[in-house]
């Protein structure tokens, strides 16, 4: 048996125990046809339309609104009852050890009815709260946008640039909007911000260029003093479509790339420019997608730095964060600050602003979301503009960042 037929099988049976205990919880405190009817048909429709959408999607159409949906009403209905299974299974451990205690040394247990009603009441209470979570996160929490402010000291920061704002945005992700109204209003919040310079670090649409048409009117509002520079990211290639020639997908990649001039930005492939205020200047260097493990490695950092000295102070964009640890944070060239996205922080998780945070994105990325330091460099790693495979933002709410630059 092939280890992918093994995997299907592990998961049908934890997804079958998930749904047998969750429905045991029910059937503990209500005999209600009706209601339990209609929590196994609510079950199943979500089950029945999601294999629906994954059996008939189309790679060629690229990432549908319909995929998304599908998905998010997996994990909306799916994820509540894991909160339930944990709490019921773990009683069951405990009533099994009750039990062998009893057989053992010949003692008596008590009944534990009483304790299975009131135990399925707290995990139907607990699997409540990534429920109403996750309906909010895909109606609201996708347009909560959050302005992060930071400010960083560089010893070497030319005096010039001392109180030098600037704003950065990522993963704009066009082909998932749906709404028009918020995403306005957001752009006009980001030029609200009233930086030096805005910077834009990858992945513009989801797979195709034309996922932009409808929002081009609207990004060319996006505004700064300095200009506007963007790079591309991971989603920029199209490299998750299945296109009909090699040709098709090269003139879908040049479609991309017109799209940043179309907004008015200045498009970065392993290029730099220079910031110039008061005869000083700064080295703006921007990279293509460089990321570990299956994804683009086509990021070359001495290509983008020809003709910039290793004195010079320099701010580096780079959509993936795995580039930093890799190839730029020990880099005897100096990169002061790296700019990033590309985790969205799995767009769900938990943050107590300067207490806590927390996402599963944490297993994967080191640094995967907000600011890090090593040394005298930093990265910054946006949590995204947009949104993408699930519909929606829980907890880690969507990001326009504002960096002012201090002389220390």
């Amino acid at each position: 048996m092939s280890r992918w037929v093994v995997r299907i099988l592990i998961v049908v049976v934890l997804v079958f125990l998930v749904e047998f205990y969750a429905f045991q919880a029910i059937t503990t405190i209500t005999a209600n046809k009706i209601f339990l009817f209609s929590w196994l048909f609510i079950g199943l429709a979500v089950y029945v339309y999601f294999f629906y959408i994954v059996l008939t999607y189309s790679r060629a159409k690229g990432q549908t609104k319909e995929f998304q949906w599908a998905v998010g009403l997996l994990i909306t209905v799916l994820l509540p009852k894991l909160f339930i299974f944990i709490v019921l299974f773990g009683e069951d451990v405990f009533r099994g050890i009750l039990k062998l205690i009893s057989v053992f040394f010949d003692s008596e247990t008590k009944s534990m009815i009483g304790r299975r009603v009131l135990i399925s009441q707290f995990a139907l209470g607990l699997a409540g709260i990534p429920f109403v979570a996750f309906i909010y996160g895909i109606i609201q929490g996708k347009y909560n946008y959050k302005v992060l402010k930071h400010e960083l000291s560089f010893k070497d920061l030319p005096a010039a640039f001392e109180g030098y704002t600037i704003t950065q945005i990522s993963d704009i992700h066009s082909g998932s909007f749906t709404n028009r109204e918020k995403i306005v209003k957001a752009v006009s919040l980001i030029n609200k911000q009233q930086s030096d310079l805005l910077l834009f670090t990858g992945d513009i649409v989801n797979n195709k260029a034309e996922e932009m048409d409808n929002w081009i009117d609207v990004f060319d509002k996006l505004y700064a003093k300095d200009g506007k520079y963007s790079i591309l990211g991971n989603h920029d290639y199209g490299d998750y479509n299945e296109w009909e020639s090699a040709a098709d997908k090269a003139n879908n990649f040049k479609k991309v790339k017109e799209i940043h001039q179309k907004i008015g930005f200045d498009l970065l492939c392993n290029e730099h420019r220079y910031l110039q205020k008061d005869g000083e200047k700064i080295a703006l260097v921007g990279v293509e997608n460089w990321g570990k493990g299956g994804f683009q490695k086509k990021g070359d950092l001495k290509k983008a730095t020809q003709k910039v000295s290793k004195e010079e102070f320099k701010i580096l964009m780079s959509h993936d964060p795995s580039h930093w640890d890799a190839q730029v944070k020990d880099n005897d060239f100096n990169y002061h600050l790296t700019l990033s996205g590309h985790t969205h922080g799995l767009q769900m998780g938990i943050e107590i602003p300067g207490w806590f945070k927390w996402s599963p994105s944490k297993y994967v990325y080191k640094q995967w979301a907000g600011l890090y330091q090593e040394a005298d460099r930093y990265i910054h790693v946006n949590r995204g503009f947009g949104f993408h495979a699930f519909p929606g933002r829980v907890g880690i709410w969507p990001e326009i960042t504002v960096i002012t630059l201090k002389k220390a």
